[in-house]
């Protein structure tokens, strides 16, 4: 059973008391919010790991981003890069490969990680598909879904998944139009994938079957906001906003069905909107885990992302 489902039968989990001990809370308050989705809890049943939840009430936590390009894919770096993570207290890491044997780095980051490692899995998907079928869009959903039970088998506790970029997100963010269009990786690769196929989202249209593998393996799913705003000018916009609507929905029904959540954004947002943007996705999807992107307060200070974010951080 999942911790949301043993919660609901006034049950804790072992991992549910590990964090309620560890973050100072009773095991009332946790199984109340674990219960409701406003806690998650990060850790997959194969991944010899402590759990980290995440969520109300609970500590901020810290995620560090890692992970191999074509240019550099040793994956010794990439082990560097965890352990100096690891010094320095990150709370979790993202391992977001894109270049290499992409399953054997992700392997060796999971066996040497003492914290819980998340992923995107349409990164692999894409390379996969590129080597195998020479073009991205030949990718099929069977091999989407296949990498996520890969991944989930290998012990991945927390995959962001776009399944909030529909047709009608899209409609709206190209109606509207925008200054700087889609900055999200794995947003812009679905939405290319779903127009040159004229599909919906496989994510959106088949969730059951993603929901079916990540409860499976107490995956936590982190809906991905692949129609952030990448400029202060494009800030809560129809799109972003749209997509922030179905997220709360598909976040409702993962709780229902016993999948822990967190929600991404919101990415370039100017200080006077900060708050509006928390309290939207708080009132949208039912207080689920925020996992903020930044917010990045401007957008002229590249190279200097951990200044600008840290301010949106902080006030988030």
């Amino acid at each position: 059973m999942s911790h949301i489902l043993s919660a609901r039968d006034g049950r804790a989990t072992n991992e549910v008391k590990f964090v309620a001990q560890k973050e100072g809370i009773s095991i009332e308050s946790m199984l109340d919010r674990v219960r409701n989705g406003r806690i998650a809890i990060l850790k997959n049943k194969h991944h010899s790991i402590d759990p980290v939840g995440v969520g109300e009430g609970l500590s901020v936590k810290i995620n560090s981003n890692i992970g191999s390009s074509e240019d550099k894919l040793n994956v010794e770096d990439e082990l560097e890069k965890l352990r100096v993570s690891i010094e320095y207290k990150a709370d979790v890491v993202m391992d977001l490969s894109t270049g290499g044997n992409i399953g054997k780095i992700r392997k060796e980051i999971l066996a040497n990680s003492t914290v819980p490692l998340g992923t995107v899995p349409i990164y692999q998907s894409v390379v996969n598909a590129v080597r195998k079928h020479k073009s991205m869009f030949k990718l099929t959903v069977d091999e989407m879904f296949d990498n996520i039970e890969e991944q989930s088998e290998q012990g991945v506790d927390f995959m962001t998944i776009h399944s909030g970029v529909t047709r009608e997100s899209v409609k709206r963010f190209k109606n509207q139009g925008r200054l700087l269009d889609v900055v999200s990786r794995g947003g812009a690769l679905m939405m290319e994938w779903m127009e040159y196929n004229d599909k919906e989202n496989p994510f959106y249209e088949y969730y059951d079957r993603l929901m079916d593998i990540l409860s499976k393996h107490d995956v936590v799913i982190s809906l991905g906001d692949g129609l952030r705003p990448g400029a202060i000018a494009d800030a809560t916009d129809r799109g972003q906003v749209q997509e922030l609507i179905i997220l709360g929905e598909l976040a409702q029904y993962a709780i229902e069905h016993g999948v822990g959540v967190m929600i991404e954004g919101p990415g370039h947002v100017p200080i006077n909107q900060i708050e509006t943007n928390i309290k939207l996705e708080k009132r949208l999807c039912n207080g689920a885990p925020f996992y903020v992107l930044g917010p990045l307060v401007t957008d002229i200070a590249p190279g200097y992302d951990h200044i600008t974010s840290a301010i949106g951080g902080a006030i988030a």
